[in-house]
């Protein structure tokens, strides 16, 4: 699978097409919540999936690494700029109230950050109590990396606030309450998170001209998302195919409306 790099021609669908846990914060990578589970009834229509088209953006990348320094907050500071920039038009020419999330970086995992203790293993999160992005600037999501990972994964973090702005957190964590099954909350946790996916896919898909990637480097962000992915069996953000999909969705749409993971059959969010 692989995307078009800009310029290359209209976007065509990947060669598959088909199809975080409440504790006041979301995990951008492998915070475990519940296994699998079995479909759910929608909950009402969201003004998210409203918003409309993004405008074609520019947002140039500064390097991750400068002179053999690393710029990770430069780097990180820059791509929330342009996506304040971008999400705040769009939903004021849809009415919608915006405001920004508050961004605090980290030179390393803190052992209390936005109240609760650091979670093991996470790379970026959300946290959903204080409206706030937290970024560590360093570990292999992107420490070294030269590839489009860190913009994704910055993307699909303020997927949640974006989510939290239009009431599908409040949806998503009345339903995970109401008392469903261990399995049906799993599902409820995949849809949610993939929906972040697909957003992170609308927000790249919108500044892809602008980011003078070539086609090899969005075929490493295909590969990195593929391996993104909890193909075991406690699947808390989907499978790799699943999160690799819903991503395609929202780059080749340019729109929240491809992200309605909540009327998705179940086997478009495994």
């Amino acid at each position: 699978m692989r995307f078009l790099p800009p310029g290359a021609g209209p976007r065509r669908p990947l060669r598959r097409p088909a199809a975080f846990t409440r504790r006041a914060l979301l995990v951008t990578v492998c915070l475990a919540v519940l296994p699998s589970g079995v479909a759910q009834a929608a909950p009402p229509p969201s003004p998210l999936l409203k918003v409309g088209r993004l405008a074609a953006a520019s947002c140039p990348e500064p390097p991750l690494i400068d002179g053999g320094m690393p710029r990770t907050r430069e780097y990180l500071t820059a791509a929330m700029r342009c996506l304040d920039r971008l999400w705040s038009a769009r939903f004021t020419r849809a009415g919608l109230g915006f405001r920004k999330p508050a961004v605090r970086f980290y030179e390393e995992p803190a052992q209390r950050v936005c109240g609760v203790r650091w979670p093991a293993n996470a790379a970026a999160f959300y946290c959903t109590e204080r409206a706030t992005l937290v970024f560590p600037l360093t570990g292999g999501w992107i420490e070294g990396r030269t590839d489009l990972y860190p913009l994704k994964v910055a993307a699909h973090e303020y997927g949640h606030h974006l989510q939290s702005l239009t009431g599908v957190r409040d949806d998503y964590e009345a339903r995970v309450r109401s008392g469903r099954s261990h399995a049906r909350q799993a599902e409820l946790g995949r849809r949610y998170e993939l929906q972040a996916d697909c957003l992170s896919g609308v927000f790249l898909g919108s500044v892809r001209g602008s980011l003078a990637r070539t086609e090899q480097d969005w075929q490493a962000l295909s590969d990195a998302l593929r391996a993104s992915g909890d193909d075991g069996d406690h699947r808390t953000h989907g499978t790799g195919v699943s999160r690799l999909r819903w991503f395609d969705r929202g780059y080749r749409a340019v729109s929240p409306a491809a992200c309605d993971t909540w009327t998705a059959t179940p086997s478009q969010v495994s």
